[in-house]
């Protein structure tokens, strides 16, 4: 098409992040076709689950978990072993949480049981949520991902920490670059310019 319109296009995929779709794509033979790939690590953990856990930890927490567990890092990982080039592997990054409610209150409400649950946008936690006293931050050093917890509300999300970490990883890896869902989230750019302050 690009021949016969003259101009150059690109190619790209949205890839998916557990390893069931790994295993049943042929991501090397599609590495040699398209120009990028970005890989969907977020939602990682969501809704669907049965306890709170993060939305996208940069790496696996080793603590003991009542559910499955997986990573940023696991995801990018699987994708290279399988023969995907990292200089065309673009790094999803959520500009959203999730927001569980009536969670059991004991420890730091993390793998705790809930009863609903719906995404937040970053803005959204940062008018909100974060300047509310009854929260606490707190932020996982293996995870590299923070979260918010009242006793009640459990919220997992990326800021401004967590997404230099993940633009360093990137760097690190020799990746493309990082892909955001969804910029909007973040009107006043705080975390984009995050991941420009990290990856260059």
């Amino acid at each position: 098409q690009g021949r016969l319109d003259g101009k150059n296009y690109l190619l790209s995929i949205a890839g998916g992040a557990g390893s069931t779709y790994v295993s049943h794509t042929e991501l090397k033979k599609i590495s040699a076709i398209v120009n990028y790939a970005i890989i969907m690590t977020y939602d990682l953990h969501g809704t669907w689950d049965t306890y709170t856990d993060f939305n996208a930890p940069l790496y696996t927490p080793p603590e003991f978990s009542p559910q499955y567990k997986t990573s940023v890092n696991t995801t990018v990982q699987g994708w290279l072993n399988a023969g995907f080039s990292a200089s065309k592997l673009v790094l999803g990054v959520p500009f959203y949480g999730y927001m569980y409610n009536n969670v059991a209150n004991s420890g730091d409400g993390l793998y705790k049981t809930f009863t609903k649950a719906s995404s937040v946008s970053y803005d959204k936690i940062v008018a909100t949520y974060l300047p509310n006293s009854s929260y606490t931050r707190r932020f996982h050093p293996d995870a590299k991902v923070p979260w918010l917890f009242n006793g009640s509300s459990f919220i997992t999300y990326d800021d401004e920490e967590s997404i230099a970490a993940k633009a360093a990883y990137v760097k690190s890896k020799g990746l493309a670059g990082v892909g955001i869902w969804e910029i909007s989230q973040n009107k006043n750019g705080v975390l984009l310019n995050s991941i420009l302050a990290n990856i260059q």
